[in-house]
């Protein structure tokens, strides 16, 4: 029977300052939590980090997509810290601000989007040769993906600025995470062309890209892109359509693409959406030879005449056996050069 271990010594007493030599209101870390012993898990414990002043330059500072919490410590410090703050959105950054108990103590918050960038970029520049420390942040999530802050960036470089970057949440990286898809490569394509014409050669120029395709759309355009996804990469092609990640209602629907589009039916779905897509997979077909192009080339031409592109597609390829996808984006091509 092995010894009991001898008692922990009681805490020395507080006096009026609260503990031996602190002050008054001071918190002094005791037992396990103590700066430099080890925690509960046995990990060793580094004392606090007291948050500086961000260092002059400009800083792209992630923040989150959904869930406010998400948001890092050293962004806090950062927005907390910076001598000058910019933003796509001024009223979301105030939004956050104030979630997060993070003063404005009287300093500017600049726009900065597409609209205004022209505009505005000489002013952040000046501060910044000033050796002013500037905070930047996009709509939600990380700056320069999808988002106005590219142009900002490029010039500040030019400018010889230092230009930091705050990691934090990204809507690609959380929609590779829950999409159950492979993930060493993957391409981020932003978001297709509105218009039709234009979405499908966007498209038709991703068929064959060997790596997980990342897109954004707006609620309202998904079915058409679904749709041409469909018709361009195969109803067969796996995928994933993410919604309103981190949020309250997060929904993950995953399985074929032709699957996605019957689950939506004819409504359009709310919120933002990260749609992901498998690489696709090696397909038997006749070997890609001169004459067989020649042929296909030549049969498009006569068919687009006077037949829709669907149906010319499907003519054309059930007449030479080759795989409809390829024949879509020769049709494709072919008309973008008339």
């Amino acid at each position: 029977m092995s010894a009991r271990p001898p008692p922990r010594p009681p805490p020395p007493p507080a006096g009026p300052a609260g503990a031996a030599g602190a002050p008054a209101g001071t918190q002094v870390p005791a037992g396990p939590e103590a700066p430099g012993r080890p925690d509960r898990a046995g990990w060793p414990q580094a004392p606090a980090e007291a948050a500086r002043p961000p260092a002059a330059g400009l800083h792209f500072v992630a923040t989150p997509i959904g869930a406010a919490r998400d948001i890092t410590l050293r962004a806090v410090d950062v927005l907390a810290g910076a001598e000058l703050l910019a933003a796509e959105d001024t009223r979301r950054l105030r939004q956050l601000l104030t979630i997060h108990a993070i003063p404005l103590a009287g300093r500017t918050i600049l726009p900065y989007h597409d609209r205004n960038g022209e505009a505005m970029r000489p002013r952040l520049l000046a501060a910044l040769a000033a050796g002013r420390s500037v905070a930047y942040v996009s709509d939600a999530g990380t700056p320069l993906v999808a988002d106005p802050g590219f142009r900002l960036a490029r010039a500040a470089i030019e400018a010889g600025v230092a230009v930091h970057a705050v990691p934090g949440p990204s809507a690609v990286l959380a929609a590779l995470t829950v999409a159950g898809l492979p993930t060493d490569r993957f391409l981020f394509a932003g978001f297709p062309p509105p218009q039709p014409r234009a979405r499908q050669e966007f498209l038709a120029g991703l068929a064959d890209v060997q790596a997980t395709l990342v897109l954004l759309e707006s609620p309202r355009r998904v079915r058409e892109t679904l749709g041409d996804l469909c018709e361009i990469l195969g109803e067969g092609r796996a995928a994933a359509l993410c919604r309103e990640l981190t949020k309250l209602h997060e929904e993950v629907l995953r399985g074929t693409l032709g699957e996605l589009a019957l689950r939506l039916g004819g409504a359009d779905p709310r919120g933002e959406i990260v749609l992901v897509i498998d690489r696709p997979r090696p397909q038997a077909g006749p070997p890609r030879d001169g004459q067989t192009e020649e042929a296909m080339q030549s049969m498009l031409e006569e068919a687009l005449a006077d037949r829709p592109l669907r149906q010319a597609v499907d003519a054309v390829a059930a007449a030479l056996g080759l795989p409809r996808r390829r024949v879509y984006q020769a049709a494709l091509a072919l008309r973008g050069r008339r």
